[in-house]
């Protein structure tokens, strides 16, 4: 019974060395491929007219990374097990004679178990940190050279739209004081009729009194009537030029 137990216990300790040992290596191309990883987005930074070759290699890499990540947590599931697996025979009652040795062994196996389980999450995090920092790298700079290669384009439609806006404005306030001087003109015109309604009146009184006076009146009149033609047809041709140059 003692020997079967021996047997068993050496077959545990063969099992945690060589899962022991798969990691070791698993553990260190894990770490190359990362630090391979940052070398091949260093050279894409130094080199903008290499994008196609170091993108598809970090394509790979990506593909590498995922799969030894569930090799490696494979391994140290299976090594946990092991590790289980002696803690349970270090328990058992017919084994408590060499107990402390035992206890020796599994305390070393158990350390080696937790340095790597904190290895491989350490390179893991450096690995996924410096994905992302790179991929935020690469965003940002796709945005600069968009802006860049756009911003000439823009640029123009801008200052066009500028232009058009500071022409339509002018042409606004063009209008608004065409109207002021209209308002203004036709308030005058419109006192000065009613002024000149009161001296006709008057002076049509007079001529009805004396007849030479009403001769004169009427020329005066025809002169008026001339007049006011002459400056209807003024203010109507100022009028039409103010609005060919507000639309133009």
């Amino acid at each position: 019974m003692a020997g079967g137990s021996s047997n068993y216990w050496e077959d545990l300790r063969k099992q945690a060395r060589q899962l022991e040992n798969e990691l070791d290596l698993k553990l260190v191309s894990f770490s190359k491929l990362c630090t391979s990883y940052s070398s091949s987005r260093d050279g894409r930074r130094g080199d903008s007219n290499s994008d196609t070759t170091p993108l598809l290699n970090n394509s790979t890499q990506d593909r590498m990374f995922e799969t030894m990540s569930v090799e490696i947590e494979q391994l140290l599931a299976k090594l946990t097990g092991v590790n289980d697996k002696m803690v349970e025979y270090t328990s058992t009652p017919g084994v408590t004679s060499l107990n402390a040795a035992l206890m020796h062994t599994l305390q070393r196996h158990r350390d080696i178990l937790q340095d790597y389980t904190h290895e491989f999450h350490k390179t893991k995090a450096n690995f996924l940190a410096i994905r992302e920092r790179e991929d935020l790298l690469g965003s940002v700079r796709k945005d600069i050279e968009t802006y860049k290669s756009g911003s000439g384009v823009n640029n123009r439609r801008t200052e066009l739209f500028l232009k058009e806006h500071e022409h339509l404005r002018n042409s606004d306030r063009l209008m608004d004081d065409t109207i002021s001087i209209a308002m203004v003109t036709k308030e005058n015109m419109t006192s000065q009729r009613g002024l000149l309604k009161s001296i006709q009146s008057r002076v049509n009184t007079l001529a009805n009194r004396f007849p030479a006076i009403n001769n004169l009146i009427q020329r005066i009149n025809l002169r008026k009537r001339r007049d006011s033609l002459i400056l209807g047809g003024v203010i109507g041709v100022c009028t039409i030029l103010l609005l060919l140059y507000a639309f133009h």
